[in-house]
């Protein structure tokens, strides 16, 4: 009988190993066909937005509208006219004073608070933090942009007493919100991430909390802080709703944070939706947008190159 009852039993387990093997292939390959469909619909994005791009450099009637050349020969984005003129220099430049406004405010902050929450505080306050922090990454940045529209504007104007209500540095403001919870959620597994032994060390050889901090969790989590605000800064120039609603939308080409700005998120947003499809400003609206593209990969490879060789400094093999 128990001879029996051994060849049931190993029956039964061969039979569950099968089907764990079954079911883990399925999943294995769901898993793959999953990967393939997201690379797959990356890739036609690109193909789709370059595509529509292309005219602007190859196509001779609309390169008499709008070229590189003329790109970069005037200041005035007036597509709607006689005469044309697509300058993106303003658009550039307003792209940049919003996103530097918004890092200016967004990174102190966010690596602070990762500092704090990693290094400093109780555990009650830690578990009220992180969740705060989610929730505010959850907030639809649209409501971020009515806020800034019909709050921080007064608000900002009251205090600065500038002569335009929405300008690059309500914007700005109003992006650092929406990248805080980004870069302070990176920051802050990066910094628990930081060995324990290495903090224990740091405070046996005499250093206070705040030297062990700063001059040794931050410094071996300096890779990881680093990808979040490069992360920050690719989710800040992409950000559409908030800059659209908060920045006043004046192609204005000034060195001045207080004057009303465009960016290039905000232009195709505002445009493409009234745009003649395959006129000049058609195309040129996909040009901002496959150079929007590029920017982001840029930045997500110069990521991956800095914080590759951080880490192997670290490591010691460099």
């Amino acid at each position: 009988m128990s001879h029996l009852q051994t060849i049931e039993n190993k029956t039964e387990a061969m039979s569950l190993k099968k089907r764990f093997r079954l079911s883990e292939f399925i999943i294995e390959k769901i898993i793959f066909l999953s990967s393939f469909l997201a690379i797959l619909g990356v890739i036609l994005i690109f193909v789709f937005v370059f595509r529509e791009a292309l005219p602007v450099l190859t196509n001779p009637e609309v390169k008499k509208e709008a070229s590189l050349k003329l790109f970069f020969s005037t200041v005035i984005w007036q597509p709607v006219s006689d005469l044309p003129r697509y300058g993106l220099i303003s658009i550039i430049v307003g792209t940049l004073k919003v996103v530097v406004v918004a890092l200016f405010f967004s990174v102190p902050i966010s690596v602070g608070a990762a500092i704090y929450t990693a290094e400093f505080a109780p555990l009650k306050v830690k578990e009220f933090i992180k969740p705060v922090a989610e929730i505010l990454a959850g907030i639809p940045s649209v409501v971020l942009g009515f806020f800034a529209l019909m709050v921080m504007a007064s608000f900002f104007q009251g205090i600065f007493h500038s002569t335009m209500r929405l300008n690059a540095f309500n914007a700005g403001v109003a992006l650092s919100f929406a990248i805080i919870p980004l870069i302070y959620s990176i920051a802050e597994d990066s910094l628990n991430s930081v060995p324990r032994s290495l903090k224990e060390a740091s405070l046996a050889l005499g250093a206070n909390r705040w030297q062990t901090a700063f001059r040794v969790s931050l410094s071996v989590a300096m890779p990881g802080v680093l990808a979040g605000i490069i992360l920050g800064l690719g989710r800040a120039v992409g950000e559409t709703m908030i800059v659209l609603m908060a920045s006043g939308n004046a192609s204005i080409l000034s060195a001045n944070i207080f004057d009303s700005v465009r960016t290039m998120s905000a232009t195709i947003a505002a445009e493409l939706g009234e745009v003649v499809h395959g006129s000049a400003h058609y195309n040129v609206l996909f040009f901002i947008g496959a150079s929007l593209f590029v920017f982001t990969l840029l930045i997500n490879s110069l990521a991956h190159l800095t914080v590759g060789r951080l880490q192997r400094k670290l490591a010691g093999k460099i």
